[in-house]
């Protein structure tokens, strides 16, 4: 796994609405979470993003964006935030190159899934803090929050 302190690789992928986002956009502006998950449509991975949704006002509150990745095709990132009843954050498609950008940040898993991972990325696009969980292990938000408010408070 890429290590605290370096430089977020930076990456364009698809979102949901078929827009191209990148990390390098959120630069000066935003904290970013780049939190890969292994599958759309399944329970430990919908609880995941639905937690972001929910807890989106303590995110802007912390002046921080969330990109979720997966190696799901566009089409099922569309249909999933669909069926989680509308997700306002970016769910990205890792799919082309298969998985590209999760090999960059050191979690491609050998059976060709990204590992569950989070990592924080500051406005100056440097990683302060990352963490990889087991696949059923559903990441704790408040270890989450607690990490971007210390970014916050030294900004």
């Amino acid at each position: 796994m890429i290590a605290v302190g370096s430089i977020a690789p930076d990456f364009a992928l698809p979102n949901q609405h078929r827009e191209t986002v990148t990390l390098a956009s959120f630069r000066g502006r935003f904290h970013v979470v780049v939190a890969f998950h292994p599958l759309a449509f399944t329970p430990v991975c919908s609880v995941q993003m639905q937690t972001y949704e929910r807890e989106r006002p303590r995110l802007d509150a912390l002046d921080t964006h969330v990109l979720a990745l997966s190696l799901d095709a566009n089409p099922s990132k569309k249909a999933w935030a669909e069926s989680l009843g509308g997700i306002s954050y970016d769910l990205l498609s890792d799919v082309q190159p298969h998985g590209r950008v999760a090999a960059a940040y050191g979690v491609m898993r050998d059976d060709g899934l990204a590992e569950r991972a989070v990592f924080v990325v500051d406005k100056a696009g440097v990683i302060r803090w990352a963490k990889v969980y087991d696949m059923d292990q559903q990441p704790d938000v408040n270890e989450l929050l607690a990490a971007l408010s210390s970014l916050t408070s030294t900004d």
